[in-house]
């Protein structure tokens, strides 16, 4: 069971890439953002939106402890496991460009780490391995709101 939920952890296996693992990692989120674009329920797409990030924090924290470290850099699940959230409630716009912009927006601030998301890195555990990542998800889906809104 440890090594299943090892393998979920980093993206099986996208969370090993050399380069910038946590951004091809992100890429394993697209098939689940892409679906909950089809769930026709607002109400629906947050609720699967936060068992997903409930299901993240375990996952995470288990595998810290199995891989060692804090917030390893092979674990992807906090950001594909996220990802979705950028895309609640834009079933309008374009689905290729809705996904898109999440994508580059959610990396561009789980990487950047602005207030608040920055003072929140001293978090340990499965906790702090995915809050920063809800975080960035959420200021994604403002500004992807923003930008099909405008559009």
């Amino acid at each position: 069971m440890r090594n299943f939920v090892k393998w979920v952890a980093v993206g099986f296996g996208a969370g090993w890439s050399p380069v910038m693992p946590g951004t091809v990692g992100t890429l394993v989120g697209l098939p689940i953002a892409w679906w909950l674009l089809r769930v026709d329920q607002i109400g629906y797409q947050v609720l699967i939106c936060i068992v997903l990030t409930l299901l993240a924090i375990p996952i995470c924290g288990s595998a810290e402890k199995t891989i060692g470290g804090k917030d390893p850099g092979c674990i992807v699940a906090d950001e594909y496991l996220t990802l979705p959230i950028t895309v609640i409630g834009l079933q309008g716009g374009e689905v290729v460009w809705v996904l898109l912009s999440g994508f580059i927006l959610h990396r561009i601030f789980d990487i950047t780490k602005p207030p608040p998301i920055r003072q929140l890195q001293h978090i340990h555990g499965g906790f702090g391995i995915v809050v920063d990542d809800f975080l960035a998800a959420l200021i994604a889906l403002g500004l992807n709101h923003l930008i099909f809104r405008l559009l």
